[in-house]
C-alpha cells in the first residue's frame, strides 16, 4: 500500500514553497522535498553509529547536482554524473554552515546529509532550496539538533528589495544575499553585491531574517506532527575535576606567556611546551588512576580557550599584544614575474597571498555544465593552499572545498568591479597562491588579486580590500569585535566574520560562526568596525599602485574588436572551420566568432593582428559598380581571367577587357597569382560581376565603361556567367562565343 503524502506549504515574499515527505526513501532518517514552481531538491538525513577513537563530530554534507533534474544528459565523456562540481560543492558547504553549529557539542555519532536537484526550471536557483529541505529532513528524522533553521536569499531591484529572486531578476539585481537562520538570530552569511553600502547591507538582513520565520514554523509544526522520537546520540562530556586541577596548573604560567606579545610559531610552541608539561605532571606510569594522556590534552585546550577569552573580554589584550581593532603590518608589492599578465603580492602579518592575474580571449571563458541558466564565466578566481603555508607537510590531493570556497568568495569580491566585456573583451583568470597562512587568507587573496589585476592594466571600476572579523562572547552576554583575526582567534573565537568592498561600498559578505546565533545590533557593530579596517588596509594597497596601468603587459594579448554580418559569419569560417584556422595560422592570432558578428582578434604580434583585421574586414566589404580594385588572379580560362576583388569574391575580366589593344590568350597580359589593377563594370541579378583592366588603362567613366564593355562582349549567351564552382564565389565565364568571335566556357 502505498503510504500517505505529507504536504506543507508558506509564502514567503509572493511565492509559495511546499514541502513534501511520506511516499519516498522510508529507510532514511528524514526524507523531504523542498519545492517551489518546478524547481524541487529532495534531502536526506541518517545518523550512524561511533567510529571507535573519533574525537570530533563526524558530519558530511553532500549535494550531487543531477543533471536529469534539467532534462540534460551530462556533457562529460561517461555521459553520467561524477566528480562534484564547483557549484555543488559550493551548495553543499552552504548548507553545511548553518547546521553544524545546532549540533551539541561533544557528539560523536555520524551524521550524514545527502541532497538531490529533483527538478530545475532554469528559473529558481536551488541552493536556498538545498538548506531549507536538509533542515526539514533532520527535524523531522531521529537524529537530535537545535534546529530548525530557515534560509531565503535576498536581491535588490531598482532599489526595491525581492525575496528569492529569480535567475531574471538576479541579472538586474545588485544585491546577492544568501541568509539562513534561527528563530532568535542569523546563523550564515554569504553575500555578493556591487558596492551596497552597510547600512543598505543592515536592512536586507533583518528583512532576510524576519522572512524565514514561515520556513521555521513549518518545520516546528511537521516535526509535531510527523517527527520522529530522537534517538539518544553519544556525546563525550568534560571531566570537570581534571579541568580544574589542569587550569589550576596552567593558568599562571599561561597568562605570563600571553603577556608578551607573540607571533604564530611563539604562541604555538609556547603553548606546546604548557601542554607536554602538564600532561607529564599529571599522567604518572603505573598509575591506573592515572587520566589518559587525551583527556589532559583536551582539558588544556578547554583551559587555553577559557583564558584567551576571558583576556580578550576583560582586558582587550589579543594573543599578540594587539587591541580589538588594531590591524596587524601590511607590506605589498607589484610585478613580481616578468612573464605573467599581472602580479600582486600582499603581506599582513604573518599572512601572505600571489595572485597572478592572466588575460585570454572571450573564448577562453569557461564553459560551464550545469542547472543555471550560465552558460560561460568570463572571470575565473582560483585559490591554493598548500602545506607549507602552514609550515606542515602533507600529500597534495587536488583542491579542497575549502580552496574552491575561498575561491569563490574572492570572486565575488572583485567581480562587480571588472570592465564590461564591450569595453574590455577579455576572459580574466587570477589565482591566489597562500605562500604564508596565519588567519584569513581568502581577504589576503582580494587584496593581492586587485593589485595583480590592476598591474596587469585591467581598468577595473575601483580597487577592493577585505577583511576578517572575529567575535568573542561569554554566557553573560558580554562581547568583543575583533578586526583582522589570525588563526588562534579565528580557532578560539565564535565568529569568521568577511567583508570585502570598495570605498564606496561592500561587494562580498560571509560569515560563519560557531554559537547559536547572532545578533543584528553585533553585525551593524562589525560591519562599521570592518569598513574602517578596509579603508585603512586600502591605503597600504594603494601605496604599492594607485590605479590600473595605462597598458597592458608586453606579453598580454592585444584584442582587436571588428564587427561583421551574420550572413558572413560562414565565409569567415569556412567549410569545416578552415578559412579561420588558415587565417590565424598565417597571421599568429587567436580568433573568436560570437553570434552576433562580433570578431575579436588578439595576438601579442602588432602586425599579424592588423592583416588579420583587414582581413576580416574584408568580409563587411561589398562591391560597387564603377570601383577600381586590385586583386590577385585566382583562375585563367580562355574566355577571361578570375580575379580575387575581395575575401571570397571573385570577378571575371573578360579576354575583350583585359588591354587595350586585342589580346591573343590570356596568358599573354596575366597568369596565376598576378595583381591586376581592374574596374567594376557590371553586376547582375545574380551576383556576378564583370571587370575590365582597359578601363583603368584608358582612364574610363564606370558609365563608359559598362557601355564599351556591352558592345565589345556583346550579348551574353546562355544567361552570362557560369557562377561560381569555386566554393561560392559570384562570377564566372560566357558559355557561347564572345562578341569578338574568342571561343569561351567549354574545353
Amino acid at each position: 500500500m502505498k503510504p500517505e503524502l505529507k504536504r506543507y506549504s508558506a509564502v514567503v515574499g509572493t511565492r509559495t514553497f511546499t514541502f513534501e515527505t511520506g511516499t519516498l526513501a522510508a529507510q532514511a532518517g528524514g526524507a523531504v522535498t523542498f519545492s517551489v514552481e518546478d524547481s524541487t531538491v529532495f534531502a536526506a538525513a541518517t545518523m550512524g553509529g561511533v567510529r571507535e577513537g573519533i574525537d570530533f563530530f563526524p558530519l558530511s554534507v553532500d549535494f550531487e547536482e543531477r543533471m536529469y533534474a534539467g532534462g540534460k544528459i551530462p556533457g562529460s565523456f561517461f555521459r553520467r554524473e561524477g566528480r562534484a562540481s564547483t557549484d555543488s560543492i559550493l551548495v553543499a558547504r552552504l548548507t553545511d554552515r548553518p547546521l553544524r553549529p545546532l549540533f551539541a557539542h561533544g557528539m560523536r555519532n555520524e551524521v550524514q546529509v545527502i541532497m538531490y536537484s529533483f527538478s530545475a526550471d532554469g528559473v529558481n536557483p536551488l541552493d536556498i532550496l538545498a538548506i531549507n529541505a536538509a533542515s526539514a529532513a533532520i527535524m523531522i528524522s531521529d537524529i537530535p539538533w537545535g534546529g530548525p533553521v530557515g534560509a531565503v536569499r535576498v536581491g535588490r531591484v531598482n532599489g526595491e528589495f525581492v525575496l528569492n529572486p529569480t535567475f531574471a531578476e538576479m541579472e538586474a539585481s545588485d544585491l546577492d544575499l544568501r541568509i539562513a537562520g534561527t528563530k532568535d538570530a542569523i546563523l550564515m552569511v554569504e553575500c555578493g553585491a556591487n558596492e551596497i553600502p552597510e547600512d543598505v547591507m543592515v536592512a536586507a538582513l533583518e528583512l532576510g531574517h524576519q522572512s524565514i520565520q514561515p520556513i521555521i514554523d513549518l518545520q516546528l509544526k511537521m516535526q509535531a506532527e510527523i517527527g520522529k522520537p530522537k534517538r539518544e546520540a553519544t556525546i563525550t562530556t568534560a571531566n570537570e575535576e581534571l579541568q580544574k586541577k589542569v587550569f589550576d596548573s596552567v593558568s599562571a604560567k599561561m597568562n605570563e606567556l600571553l603577556d608578551k606579545p607573540l607571533n604564530k610559531s611563539e604562541f604555538y610552541g609556547g603553548m606546546d611546551e604548557l601542554q607536554a608539561a602538564v600532561v607529564a605532571e599529571l599522567i604518572v606510569e603505573g598509575d591506573s588512576t592515572a587520566p589518559l594522556s587525551k583527556d589532559v590534552k583536551s582539558a588544556f585546550s578547554e583551559a587555553e580557550h577559557k583564558i584567551v577569552r576571558e583576556r580578550i573580554l576583560s582586558m582587550g589584550k589579543r594573543p599578540d599584544g594587539r587591541t580589538p581593532t588594531d590591524i596587524r603590518p601590511i607590506w605589498c608589492e607589484v610585478g613580481l614575474s616578468p612573464r605573467a599578465h599581472g602580479t600582486g603580492l600582499f603581506t599582513r602579518g604573518e599572512t601572505q597571498i600571489l595572485s597572478f592575474a592572466t588575460l585570454g580571449t572571450l573564448g577562453e571563458a569557461q564553459e560551464l555544465d550545469n542547472l543555471s541558466p550560465n552558460k560561460t564565466k568570463r572571470y575565473m578566481h582560483h585559490y591554493s593552499f598548500p602545506p607549507f603555508s602552514t609550515g606542515e607537510v602533507k600529500m597534495l590531493r587536488g583542491q579542497s572545498r575549502r580552496e574552491i570556497g575561498h575561491g569563490a568568495l574572492a570572486e565575488r569580491a572583485l567581480e562587480p568591479v571588472l570592465p564590461a566585456e564591450e569595453s574590455f573583451p577579455y576572459a580574466i583568470r587570477v589565482v591566489s597562491e597562500a605562500l604564508s597562512s596565519n588567519g584569513s587568507t581568502s581577504m589576503g587573496s582580494v587584496c593581492g588579486s586587485t593589485l595583480a589585476l590592476m598591474d596587469a592594466g585591467v581598468p577595473i571600476k575601483a580597487p577592493v580590500s577585505g577583511v576578517a572579523m572575529g567575535l568573542i562572547t561569554d554566557e553573560t552576554g558580554r562581547y568583543k569585535i575583533l578586526t583582522d583575526i589570525q588563526g588562534t582567534e579565528d580557532h578560539l573565537g565564535d565568529m569568521d566574520f568577511k567583508v570585502a568592498g570598495t570605498a564606496a561600498g561592500i561587494t562580498a559578505l560571509q560569515m560563519d560562526i560557531k554559537i547559536s546565533g547572532l545578533s543584528t545590533q553585533m553585525m551593524k557593530e562589525a560591519l562599521a568596525q570592518a569598513n574602517t579596517a578596509r579603508m585603512s588596509i586600502m591605503e597600504k594597497m594603494l601605496e604599492a599602485l594607485d590605479a590600473p596601468r595605462a597598458d597592458l603587459k608586453p606579453h598580454a594579448p592585444r584584442i582587436i574588436t571588428v564587427k561583421i554580418p551574420i550572413d558572413k559569419i560562414g565565409a569567415l569560417i569556412g567549410p569545416g572551420g578552415k578559412n579561420i584556422r588558415s587565417l590565424q595560422e598565417e597571421t599568429n592570432t587567436k580568433i573568436d566568432i560570437q553570434e552576433d558578428g562580433t570578431v575579436y582578434i588578439a595576438s601579442t604580434d602588432s602586425v599579424g593582428a592588423k592583416i588579420a583585421e583587414e582581413r576580416v574586414k574584408g568580409l563587411t566589404e561589398s562591391v560597387v559598380i564603377g570601383n577600381i580594385y586590385t586583386g590577385k588572379v585566382v583562375r585563367i580560362e580562355a574566355f577571361g581571367a578570375f580575379v580575387n576583388l575581395l575575401p571570397g569574391v571573385d570577378g571575371l575580366v573578360h579576354i575583350s577587357q583585359l588591354a587595350s589593344e586585342r589580346v591573343n590568350a590570356v596568358e599573354d597580359v596575366a597568369n596565376m597569382g598576378d595583381e591586376l589593377t581592374v574596374m567594376v563594370t557590371d553586376i547582375d541579378p545574380q551576383g556576378k560581376i564583370r571587370l575590365s583592366r582597359q578601363a583603368v588603362l584608358e582612364g574610363w567613366s564606370a558609365e563608359e565603361a559598362r557601355e564599351k564593355d556591352a558592345r565589345k562582349s556583346g550579348p551574353r549567351p546562355g544567361g552570362g556567367n557560369r557562377g561560381n564552382d569555386r566554393g561560392g564565389r559570384p562570377g564566372g565565364g560566357d558559355r557561347g562565343r564572345s562578341g569578338d568571335g574568342d571561343r569561351g566556357g567549354r574545353r
